[in-house]
């Protein structure tokens, strides 16, 4: 979890992608107070962002608001690509969710956690099949994750 500010991330950070939605969500500790952020990238400049926070939650929860808070900072009809470092979450929407609806939202084994936002966050990617979801590394230096990173967790800092 970032304790830098948004300049600070910004000026210490060049590399990945410089287009698309990189989103991420963050819990300290987990579950616990946590928050999400996302951020929509033209040609690496910041288009649109938006962030926010919850009293008590989960990681995953968080990581699935900042999904849905991606793609509706994506104009309609506009191709992007939605970045986010959780595996779970790319997998749940782009390999079991289909399986998961053809069965009336049930899994095989045990139930589907957080399914409210995971119906509406799959509902939302097959609504805009111009979107993408694709999974970026953590921590790993790109300079647009990181800065999702710093607003997933801007609610333990003053500064953003």
């Amino acid at each position: 979890m970032s304790r830098l500010t948004a300049l600070e991330v910004l000026a210490k950070y060049t590399a990945g992608p410089t287009d698309g939605v990189f989103t991420d969500g963050a819990t300290d500790p987990n579950p616990g107070p946590g928050g999400w952020g996302a951020v929509y990238v033209v040609s690496n400049e910041i288009a649109a962002e938006r962030d926010g926070h919850e009293p008590q939650t989960t990681n995953n929860r968080m990581e699935l608001t900042a999904l849905i808070a991606g793609v509706a900072l994506v104009p309609a009809g506009t191709a992007a690509i939605i970045h986010t470092d959780s595996q779970l979450c790319v997998n749940t929407i782009n390999t079991w969710a289909s399986g998961w609806e053809k069965r009336s939202w049930k899994r095989k084994e045990g139930e589907i956690k957080n399914l409210e936002l995971v119906k509406e966050v799959y509902s939302l990617f097959k609504s805009r099949p111009e979107l993408s979801l694709r999974w970026i590394a953590s921590h790993s230096g790109n300079r647009w994750n990181e800065y999702a990173d710093c607003l997933a967790s801007a609610y333990r800092r003053t500064q953003r």
